[in-house]
């Protein structure tokens, strides 16, 4: 999978997502991550990309015709791009659909995306309404710009692409999976500070291990996440059995 990433900071997207699982899977071939620096397609010897908006205001605004010849010149690394077509473009902004693990997979179906990473008081809105595709948040807060949220989003979505783990179950039994958090996880020694790893996961009986690990997903959701649990598909079973434990914790 391709991801373009338009910013005005290049070497901190770079950084970032080089390491670790993501950049071992660039380094296989697995991931193709460019970023892309909006400033060299200023059109003024300094490089500035921004200016005051109409109106007035705080801050400064992006300027449409940068972020505009960048996309240009992305679109044509791209196969939509090269086709003519328009391809799916990005725009991290607090505006957008809340992300989660149901867009992640949404995302990883795509061979190529695009990341539009805002800065300053945001981007000129025209050319916002002529390349963007999708607009995504990750979150009901405010950052200094987009990077941080695009490197969010570009480690979810390659968890999804086969091959980037190297358990791919990992990827499919993890927190968010079926709307139900993970079970917890134990390692050695059995015992440490007192406290013992539940016995049923030593006892190498598969069918009751993972018989544990689903009640433990569907308990620590209960608890944690209630809203998760709503949207899970439990059986009446699992339903009952929930509720008996909850007046049994009363």
């Amino acid at each position: 999978m391709k991801f373009h990433i338009m910013t005005l900071f290049p070497e901190m997207v770079e950084q970032g997502l080089r390491t670790s699982i993501i950049g071992r899977a660039e380094q296989k071939g697995l991931l193709s991550i460019q970023a892309v620096n909006i400033r060299d397609y200023a059109f003024n010897k300094h490089q500035s990309v921004d200016d005051y908006p109409y109106g007035g205001g705080a801050g400064m605004l992006m300027q449409a015709e940068p972020v505009y010849q960048c996309y240009k010149a992305v679109c044509q690394e791209t196969k939509e791009g090269l086709e003519g077509k328009k391809p799916r473009l990005v725009y991290l902004s607090p505006q957008g659909r809340t992300f989660n693990q149901n867009i992640a997979e949404e995302f990883a179906q795509e061979e190529e995306l695009i990341l539009l990473c805002g800065h300053y008081e945001g981007i000129d809105e025209r050319v916002l309404e002529e390349i963007v595709t999708d607009y995504v948040s990750i979150g009901d807060y405010v950052l200094t710009g987009g990077e941080l949220p695009s490197m969010v989003m570009i480690d979810a979505i390659s968890r999804m692409v086969p091959g980037v783990l190297s358990n791919q179950e990992s990827g499919e039994t993890e927190s968010f999976s079926e709307n139900l958090l993970e079970y917890p996880q134990y390692s050695r020694p059995e015992e440490w500070h007192g406290c013992k790893v539940p016995s049923v996961l030593l006892s190498g009986h598969h069918k009751n291990v993972d018989q544990w690990r689903r009640e433990q997903s569907i308990l620590r959701t209960a608890k944690h996440r209630p809203d998760l649990l709503k949207k899970a598909e439990l059986t009446e079973k699992e339903r009952r059995w929930l509720r008996e434990r909850e007046v049994k914790d009363e």
